[in-house]
């Protein structure tokens, strides 16, 4: 197989801007020649496919999420297999027993001492009933090596036999190499697949799989096209969420689309999760309201949500921060949250951070226990820093500075080094102010004149006047020249004691540094 780009892509997405445009209405419709270049039936682009006839046009893409491997589908498929029969409750136990028995084994190549022991139950040694070696494989997939060498064990048998390894085994091999991110193992079984006559639609979606999880999109349209070319496949409904995912990830949301109207074309039903992989598009692209109107479509459909979409949706209400959806979607999926998806509670907690909830403080205090100790994020300790510094809670944002400085946290944006000076000059707490400025030299946070002019002003209201004016030499140090507003605080702070002199320093000071300005700015009321 020749792994390129797939010839016809440019012409997906013309093909999604002109279906995109026939929305809009007759003055944008595409002309005779543009029209051409869709890939569906003629007349399809007339009508919005079933799943987009609730979705708005394309709005400006929004920042992509920061982590997305946890949005991946697990996308499976069943098929007939003549040589598998129904497994009986005698038989699976016998192949759960010796699952249990492989994966206790510390190493793979354990293996052979267990196949090949006097115990070994009688099915390892019938070459013509597949069933329990798929069902063997299954159960072992929480170790996909393990799985892989026991299938190659199984497959050297069935050669030596003189015994076909069936397509569906092949398939399960070409995904278990996809688990392990081994792309070379899978081509090579896909291609002994289709040496030995076994290449069907499923050993291609399989390889597909594989591609979509090493983030190979180039490699997977290609094989879509070759798919297209074999006639004996047909894409079915995994294929195109293959693709779905594909695009989706990829926050080629045109594409997308264009992929859902080519479901309808080829009159299959999409199942939830081809809905689930759309609304991960969206939620990947922040698309607040196709996501929205991609749910509120499934439910119609007659398709029941399941914890995958609630989860989806929970990730897209917390970054869209619209804390009541949020909320509710939360108490639907709490234990799967809570027990499996950890990053949704820190996203939670994000929205929260960004919100004015009067209640903001508690709620995320509330999640905050659902997150285990040792799992430090920077931005999470950032944000809460920034939150506690906003809420005057100086005892949590100290503790929280402390973690940060022995984590080797580096902060470096001044908004939220601001929200710090703020809370310490609202307290009058000159002593922890000028502890934390030091400690943020020293650690390479992200310095600002506001926290030295924040200092000089705390030392003038304490008369504290010599270290006020060393606070310049402290700029100076860290390329910090002072402005005319640090020589405004100095004269105020001498001029509210009396101090005259002092104040009329300040001019030769001014002077000094260039900053020539008439007498009556110093005038204050």
């Amino acid at each position: 197989m020749k792994v390129v780009a797939p010839p016809n892509i440019s012409r997906v997405a013309e093909r999604s801007r002109l279906l995109l445009r026939r929305r809009c209405g007759p003055s944008t419709r595409p002309s005779v020649c543009e029209a051409s270049a869709l890939l569906v039936a003629p007349g399809a682009g007339d009508r919005k496919p079933h799943l987009l006839r609730h979705l708005s046009s394309d709005s400006d893409r929004p920042e992509a999420l920061g982590d997305s491997r946890d949005r991946i589908l697990l996308l499976t498929e069943k098929f007939s297999c003549p040589s598998r029969t129904v497994i009986t409750e005698g038989l699976r136990s016998k192949v759960a027993a010796l699952a249990a028995e492989l994966l206790a084994l510390p190493d793979d190549r354990d293996l052979d001492a267990v196949l090949c022991s006097s115990s070994t139950p009688s099915f390892l040694r019938d070459t013509s009933d597949v069933t329990p070696f798929l069902e063997l494989l299954n159960l072992l997939s929480s170790r996909p090596l393990l799985a892989l060498e026991f299938f190659n064990r199984r497959r050297k048998k069935l050669v030596e036999a003189g015994a076909p390894v069936t397509a569906e085994e092949y398939v399960k091999a070409i995904k278990l190499a996809g688990r392990v991110k081994d792309v070379d193992l899978a081509v090579d079984l896909f291609n002994a697949a289709g040496t030995e006559g076994l290449r069907t639609t499923s050993t291609y979606n399989a390889l597909m799989g594989t591609y979509m999880y090493t983030e190979s999109a180039k490699k997977c349209l290609a094989l879509f096209e070759d798919m297209k070319r074999d006639p004996d496949c047909e894409p079915t409904i995994i294929t195109y969420n293959i693709l779905l995912s594909v695009f989706g990830r990829s926050m080629l949301v045109d594409h997308m689309e264009t992929i859902l109207v080519a479901i309808e074309e080829s009159n299959l039903k999409p199942s939830l999760k081809t809905y689930n992989t759309v609304i991960a598009g969206y939620v990947t692209a922040w698309m607040w309201d196709k996501m929205e109107s991609a749910f509120h479509t499934m439910k119609d459909c007659g398709l029941k949500p399941d914890t995958c979409t609630h989860l989806l949706m929970l990730r897209g209400y917390a970054h869209q921060g619209n804390l009541e959806k949020m909320e509710k979607t939360y108490e639907i999926v709490k234990e799967n949250v809570d027990d499996h998806a950890l990053p949704l509670i820190r996203a939670m907690i994000c929205a929260y951070c960004k919100s004015s909830d009067p209640e903001r403080v508690e709620k995320i205090e509330e999640l905050s226990k659902r997150l285990p100790e040792n799992q430090y994020r920077p931005w999470l300790n950032v944000l809460l820093i920034k939150l506690y510094a906003q809420e005057g809670l100086m005892e949590k944002m100290e503790a929280l500075l402390y973690e940060a400085f022995n984590q080797g946290t580096i902060i470096t944006t001044t908004g939220v080094m601001r929200a710090i000076i703020t809370s310490y000059f609202r307290l009058d707490d000159l002593d922890h102010l000028t502890k934390f400025i030091r400690l943020a030299e020293s650690a390479g946070w992200r310095l600002c004149r506001s926290l030295y002019h924040c200092e000089m002003v705390m030392y003038g209201q304490q008369s504290r006047f010599g270290e006020m004016k060393n606070v310049i030499n402290e700029m100076e140090a860290f390329k910090f020249d002072p402005t005319k507003k640090t020589f405004l605080i100095m004269f105020k702070a001498y001029s509210s004691f009396g101090k005259k002199l002092e104040s009329d320093s300040v001019f030769g000071m001014m002077w000094k540094y260039g900053f020539i300005v008439p007498k009556d700015a110093f005038h204050l009321s």
